[in-house]
């Protein structure tokens, strides 16, 4: 069986890369001489990181010629079919659906979250397409609705991201202990948000009094040196010591960063979810649905929305009352996550079904 594989792959961002991982292991714990085919922004980094074959994702000629030789696309997961950060989006992973409906091959919608999908032209593009998807599995109750919000009729089933199926065998991180650390220590994930209020103050500030409280802080950036710069813009207005884990380290040491840290505080939904399978209790700090969806999923609160009303000395104190609660929170996360994670990996044999027809 030869598959091909659609989503936000090969441009360094840890989420989407982990999922990318957890995708392919999943598949190949299924079937072990499935053969893979990534469409990537970086085909030679896809090649050597996963060991699968990869070409590039823009070539549209080569993603034609590579369809028709397969059985079926896989188009996720990840937030692939959103309006939100442009209109390129949609018509690109939509485009290439078509492309494989063109070459006569099933497509199946893999644990994606949907939305924002506001423009109509976007809502239509998104309609059409996947009325005609082999199978649609979502990973929230909130993309399921928007799918029928805009019209869509097509069973759906809600099923866990797929990153809640990796596992790691044990949390080791040669930075992390080189650190020394012996205070309670928070893992911070941030990134780039367009908003009036001035998020990464408040941040700072916050930050500043938890660790006179006699706690550490290490940011941990998820995307790259998009995360680092805005990991070291905090940095820089913080009074106190930081400390700013590489942002090129593997998924598996940013996986057992956020597991060796007492508790995370993040924006990054794959943050989130690294602490829910390393179960890291956790405050999230919202700028999209899919953050508000993941940590009720995950029994652990939203502590604000990045454009809401709330004030440095507010988190602060947030902060520091998940920290008293650690073991009660432990005991909620773990019970919340540990059924999503069993679960995760049947999307994988789903697949295979499909395409077995």
């Amino acid at each position: 069986m030869k598959l091909v594989l659609s989503g936000y792959y090969g441009f360094n961002n840890i989420g989407d890369e982990a999922i990318l991982l957890s995708i392919i292991s999943a598949l190949k714990e299924q079937k072990p001489d499935i053969e893979i085919v990534v469409l990537s922004n970086d085909p030679e980094f896809t090649k050597r990181t996963y060991g699968v074959d990869a070409i590039n994702r823009w070539q549209m000629k080569d993603v034609f010629a590579v369809l028709k030789t397969s059985d079926g696309l896989i188009s996720g997961g990840g937030s692939l079919l959103q309006d939100k950060t442009g209109m390129k989006s949609i018509p690109y992973y939509t485009g290439i659906m078509m492309l494989a409906r063109m070459a006569g091959k099933p497509f199946f919608i893999y644990s994606q979250g949907m939305g924002p999908i506001d423009k109509s032209v976007s809502q239509f593009l998104t309609r059409m397409m996947l009325k005609k998807a082999g199978k649609i599995t979502l990973r929230d109750t909130g993309s399921i609705q928007l799918l029928k919000d805009i019209g869509l009729r097509n069973e759906m089933e809600l099923v866990p991201d797929p990153v809640l199926g990796f596992h790691l065998n044990e949390a080791k991180s040669e930075w992390y202990q080189q650190q020394g650390f012996t205070k309670p220590v928070l893992t911070i994930s941030v990134r780039e948000w367009p908003t009036t209020t001035d998020f990464k103050k408040k941040i700072a500030e916050a930050l500043d009094n938890f660790i006179r409280k006699g706690n550490d802080v290490v940011f941990i950036p998820m995307h790259d040196k998009h995360d680092d710069d805005t990991s070291r813009e905090i940095l820089e207005m913080m009074s106190e010591k930081a400390h700013v884990a590489p942002y090129d380290a593997s998924i598996e040491e940013k996986v057992s960063i956020i597991g060796l840290s007492d508790m995370l505080l993040a924006m990054r939904l794959h943050a989130l979810i690294f602490a829910g399978i390393m179960n890291t209790p956790f405050l999230a700090l919202s700028y999209d649905p899919k953050i508000d969806a993941f940590s009720e999923q995950a029994n652990q609160p939203v502590f604000a929305h990045v454009d809401g009303e709330w004030t440095s000395e507010e988190l602060a104190a947030a902060l520091g009352r998940h920290l008293k609660a650690l073991p009660q929170e432990k005991e909620k996360l773990a019970a919340a996550v540990g059924p999503l994670t069993a679960k995760a990996k049947d999307t994988a044999k789903q697949a295979i079904e499909l395409f077995s027809r």
